[in-house]
């Protein structure tokens, strides 16, 4: 059969994009992988589904480059928004489900805005920090972010004796560049591998970069594919709310492939 698509990118993080309103698709875990393959397939750090859902605007459905269905993914959320209004589902404002809750979002020719779930619980110790912000982050600052080994290093802790059975993490290395500035690169489990932008990472450095400097939002983070920014409020000493992640969410190309 042939498969209709869409490529999205926000700040370099890609995506196939899927109109599954009729919910035809089926593919399976090693189809999904192939898609995503970029040498093999079309391409992309994932692939999702926009469905319909009672209640909401839509639905989005997560897949990892490895097939696997993932946990939620901030730039692909905001590129789903993206896509619903190139779709015309909803003018500025968009209320969508996604794997980790209700999400609200805002949509203008330049930026597309999303609207995170609060975080609570985040762990503080002398080398890194840990919290979920829709996925689980480790989350550690460096003096030179370009000279990190992200790939072999973020593997090792990803698959390390306390992460590995529990699914593993994502990891970020950060840098500080200047006052509500940060520079960050992301290792992304399910991916594998270093990404060029990753939503819930960056959100998770600035909640960070907030407990150890005390710093106010919004905060302006560079990463390999572009800029982001990231606004909240601290509602206890370990708790989040009103974040919002903002940046950058473009329509590539469309197109059909054999499946």
């Amino acid at each position: 059969m042939l498969l209709h698509f869409y490529k999205y990118q926000g700040t370099g993080n890609d995506f196939i994009m899927i109109d599954d309103r009729e919910q035809t698709f089926n593919a399976s875990r090693e189809q999904v992988a192939r898609l995503c393959h970029r040498r093999f397939g079309i391409g992309a750090d994932g692939l999702i589904l926009l469905r319909h859902e009672p209640g909401y605007d839509f639905r989005m459905v997560y897949y990892n480059a490895d097939g696997g269905e993932g946990s939620m993914c901030g730039n692909g959320g905001r590129c789903t928004v993206r896509f619903a209004n190139d779709l015309g589902m909803f003018t500025e404002s968009a209320h969508f489900l996604a794997v980790d809750g209700p999400h609200r979002a805002t949509a203008t020719p330049a930026l597309v805005s999303l609207k995170m779930g609060d975080v609570k619980g985040v762990q503080r110790h002398d080398t890194h920090d840990f919290m979920n912000t829709g996925s689980p982050h480790y989350v550690t600052f460096v003096d030179e972010v370009d000279e990190a080994d992200v790939v072999g290093n973020g593997r090792a802790i990803r698959y390390n004796e306390e992460f590995g059975p529990k699914g593993g993490t994502n990891v970020n290395f950060v840098e500080v560049l200047d006052h509500n500035h940060l520079k960050v690169r992301t290792y992304e489990r399910g991916v594998e591998d270093e990404t060029y932008s990753c939503g819930t990472g960056v959100t998770a450095c600035v909640l960070s970069a907030h407990l150890h400097h005390g710093w106010e939002g919004p905060v302006t983070i560079e990463t390999v594919g572009g800029t982001l920014q990231v606004a909240f409020s601290q509602s206890a000493p370990d708790e989040f709310c009103d974040i919002y992640l903002i940046g950058p969410a473009v329509r590539v190309f469309e197109g059909t492939i054999l499946m």
